[in-house]
């Protein structure tokens, strides 16, 4: 028999269960970025990885400061994790500069670009994260304050509408994008230099996790280092946080030091293989591999089968599955490799 009672009843703690559920996962995230937060470098000297890149920021920056002018508008891309957003602070922190951090989606109208930019001072780092997904009506009032320094205002409606033009102090732009061919060409071509981050080797990603040990005061000797960094697919973002599981798993199943067979021991503990491959990378792999065949899959089915978002798939996923040779794009759609049945233990079909 119905019991409407009772459904609300359930319905109720259904509710207290999900905003629960919700609370503790953004308590989670929350203390993930303070985690992040505490061992970002402040200055080039301690950003490790990526030479070329610091070797070119260091001439514009020191250049800037001998004319006396607002350095050039930066635009910093690669996949995530690589350090885009440390990247920026560092420039602010060199510039001697205030930076202002907001996202492509968080600007929805030109008012709310209108306001960041009058707020700014002389000198000021203006970052915006993922800027290829903003609205393209406010990336046309941002050209000509990249350009000339001048915000256009459009004032009243109709034929009693007129423009004035706002002087606004130099700034720096620094875009970052995962995303560079969504960027549109006119925004892409007003940035001064553009730079791509590429993967960290794992002699790199050694160096960052000693420098976090460090901080952090986790004993670490070196081939445990070395071990963390293998499995971290080419991403320092994720080589801290594997560190914190195995500083966890050290000290509750070990005796707190992190050496070679502790980190192995801890990191397939948290279902992170040799390769740096986790539960949903493997997922993807067997995906292909075994539900659909190795035929060639649409992105769009794919996402659906995983029940997961195409763009998460597209940005964090494939790009290092690509780069291991694990997955591959084809006209027709994602395909698996005769080393993704390598990896899986299986034999792969004939002509693959």
């Amino acid at each position: 028999m119905f019991d409407a009672g009772a459904q609300a009843h359930g319905s109720l703690v259904g509710s207290d269960d999900g905003v629960r559920d919700r609370t503790m996962s953004a308590e989670l995230q929350e203390e993930d970025l303070t985690f992040d937060r505490s061992l970002r470098p402040k200055f080039l000297k301690d950003y490790l990885g990526q030479e070329k890149v610091k070797e070119s920021l260091a001439i514009m920056i020191e250049a800037a400061q001998a004319r006396g002018e607002a350095a050039d508008h930066i635009l910093f891309s690669g996949p995530p994790g690589l350090g885009k957003t440390t990247l920026a602070t560092v420039v602010a922190n060199e510039l001697g500069a205030n930076i202002k951090t907001t996202s492509g989606p968080a600007i929805e109208r030109t008012g709310d670009l209108a306001a960041i930019l009058t707020n700014l001072e002389a000198g000021d780092v203006l970052f915006i994260d993922e800027i290829h997904r903003m609205n393209r009506m406010v990336e046309e009032v941002l050209y000509p304050a990249l350009e000339d320094f001048a915000l256009d205002i459009v004032v009243g409606k109709g034929p009693a509408a007129r423009s004035i033009r706002l002087d606004l102090p130099h700034f720096t732009l620094i875009g970052a994008t995962t995303r560079t061919g969504l960027l549109t060409g006119p925004l892409r071509d007003r940035f001064g230099i553009a730079f791509r981050l590429q993967y960290y080797t794992p002699e790199e990603l050694a160096a960052i996790v000693m420098r976090s040990a460090a901080i952090l005061d986790v004993r670490i000797e070196e081939d445990g280092a070395l071990e963390i960094a293998r499995r971290s697919r080419g991403t320092p973002r994720l080589a801290n946080r594997l560190l914190k599981r195995v500083r966890d798993w050290a000290q509750v199943r070990g005796d707190g030091v992190i050496d070679e067979d502790v980190a192995a021991q801890a990191l397939a503990f948290f279902e992170v293989d040799s390769l740096g491959l986790d539960a949903m990378d493997n997922r993807i792999l067997e995906m292909l591999a075994v539900q659909f065949g190795g035929r060639p899959v649409g992105l769009t089915t794919l996402a659906s089968a995983l029940s997961e978002e195409p763009d998460t798939l597209e940005d964090v996923y494939e790009p290092f599955l690509m780069q291991q040779g694990l997955m591959i794009r084809t006209p027709k759609g994602r395909q698996a490799t005769a080393r993704t049945y390598e990896h899986l233990g299986m034999v792969a079909p004939e002509g693959l």
